[in-house]
């Protein structure tokens, strides 16, 4: 186990992704942010996904090494040497490190070079709402205000 931020985060092993996902990850920060409301729209999501499983139809995830808070104040360089910093590390899907991407700065070069060396799967763009839903889940635990709205619309786009 480790911290996101100042949010714990739990990491005891599973050994399948979407279990993880959903148990230790997006269940976990609904759980710590005690609102009926967002209880209520995750288990609609749950249901509508099986779980989160039909988000993953057709593909199969490889556990990858994550830093897990990959954003612009966790990068930088050192000498000209590119260094990352402050991880949240655990194992998982790698697509689940563009969760924070939204505040990360990467531009069309970085994805443009990223994806020649890996294509995107079919059903990313589905599962990358997924991923920014959980840190805007944390952002939310971690700061309130507006995060909330920001998690909860995501999570409302899972159902569509």
């Amino acid at each position: 186990d480790n911290t996101i931020g100042a949010t714990p985060q739990p990491n005891g092993w599973m050994s399948d992704w979407t279990d993880f996902f959903r148990v230790r990850r997006i269940g976990h920060q609904v759980k710590l942010a005690n609102d009926q409301k967002l209880t209520d729209l995750w288990k609609q999501v749950e249901e509508k996904t099986d779980g989160l499983k039909s988000l993953f139809d057709g593909i199969t995830v490889k556990p990858s090494t994550l830093h897990g808070d990959l954003w612009s104040g966790n990068y930088g360089s050192v000498d000209g040497q590119t260094a990352i910093f402050d991880p949240a590390v655990y194992y998982g899907h790698h697509e689940a490190e563009w969760g924070m991407s939204w505040c990360a700065g990467f531009g069309s070069e970085f994805w443009k070079g990223y994806r020649s060396l890996i294509a995107e799967d079919k059903g990313f763009r589905k599962r990358a709402i997924l991923y920014e839903a959980y840190h805007k889940l944390n952002h939310y635990n971690l700061f309130g205000g507006g995060y909330y709205y920001d998690a909860y619309g995501l999570l409302e786009a899972l159902l569509d």
